[in-house]
């Protein structure tokens, strides 16, 4: 993979006289705005659309350490305000995808997140090994090199058996988690994308963090279930599935704001809905530090992008020189003396 040409952004003021710049952690990216695991293949598609180096990053396709065939067809199906998919996490394998779909996005200068998964903690461990080892034997501008993070699928709804999804229980959280961290070594941050679909996200967040996450990336899909009411089937080859698109995107605000309520200091990347610069916007103003562009894609592969220049344009038009300054407006919420249960409504 070395004697690759990449061209990455220059991380500097940007679009509008807008600084753009962030941090998720200690990753430094040139703008908050990223591809979302599972949305666009593995990213280097969107090359064709836009220059994959304008972004912060590219998230990829999550990925586990073996083949994985995922679920029967159909595996799309729009419904009204999103989409649902049961896609089932398909993937070639970590070692197909080190040796094919990661140079591509590495000639092409973006920041890569990988994403990992696995059916079992012994997954995600062996995931981690096969990219550390990867960044501990690239050298020079290798495909490798262009890995600055690594997010831990660990809510994925679209698994053979959802009761034993990682992410609902503090215990498999921990295991996950921990498991992640020990197959990558401390050679990358972990972030770690969690379920809306608990009852106390906070509290899982925080045993992600204690189990050795970086980073919290809220939040994966809405279980949901379509039905041909004529047959009363799935529309969907793998029964239910994952709800994405503007419908979830206030469930992605509130988790967001919850988690930043509860853990001030966490770095954390939203994502759920967001198909315009505001929609960005509104996230980063809730308390994440990075937003993510999913669904958006399928129907604009230019998405991403477009999201990206209308948040410059955006932050311009309200008088705010520096996404750093939209980026607190959260304490500021806070400080006016919203608590958090104000949002659980009235007493019932």
């Amino acid at each position: 993979m070395a004697g690759i040409t990449r061209r990455r952004r220059p991380a500097e003021p940007s679009d509008a006289g807008v600084d753009l710049r962030t941090r998720v952690g200690g990753v430094a990216l040139s703008n908050p705005i990223m591809t979302a695991s599972g949305t666009s293949g593995h990213g280097a598609e969107l090359g064709a659309f836009f220059d994959l180096a304008s972004l912060g990053a590219v998230v990829v396709k999550s990925v586990s350490a073996e083949p994985w065939a995922g679920n029967p067809a159909p595996r799309l199906h729009p419904v009204e305000g999103g989409l649902l998919n049961s896609v089932g996490l398909q993937n070639p394998g970590m070692a197909v995808w080190l040796a094919e779909e990661l140079p591509p996005l590495a000639a092409a200068g973006a920041a890569v997140v990988a994403s990992i998964w696995g059916f079992t903690t012994d997954g995600y461990a062996a995931a981690g090994r096969m990219l550390r080892a990867a960044r501990e034997q690239a050298s020079g501008s290798g495909g490798p090199n262009a890995i600055v993070a690594v997010e831990a699928n660990i809510s994925c709804p679209n698994i053979e058996d959802r009761r034993q999804m990682f992410a609902h229980s503090h215990e498999g959280v921990r295991s996950a988690v921990a498991a992640a961290s020990e197959g990558l070594g401390g050679v990358l941050p972990l972030w770690v994308k969690l379920s809306p679909n608990v009852t106390d996200l906070p509290a899982l967040a925080a045993t992600a963090v204690e189990a050795g996450a970086a980073a919290i990336t809220l939040i994966n899909t809405v279980m949901g279930l379509a039905l041909d009411p004529s047959t009363g089937r799935p529309q969907l080859g793998g029964g239910g599935g994952g709800l994405s698109g503007p419908a979830i995107h206030p469930v992605a605000v509130r988790a967001v704001y919850e988690c930043r309520a509860n853990l001030p200091d966490v770095p954390i990347v939203g994502v759920g809905g967001v198909g315009s610069g505001p929609a960005a916007a509104e996230l980063l103003a809730a308390g994440a530090d990075a937003v993510q562009v999913g669904t958006a894609t399928f129907a604009d592969p230019r998405a991403p992008a477009r999201v990206r220049d209308e948040l410059a344009a955006w932050c311009a038009a309200h008088g705010i020189p520096r996404i750093d300054d939209l980026k607190r407006r959260h304490t500021r919420t806070l400080s006016h003396g919203m608590d958090f249960e104000d949002l659980r409504g009235p007493a019932r």
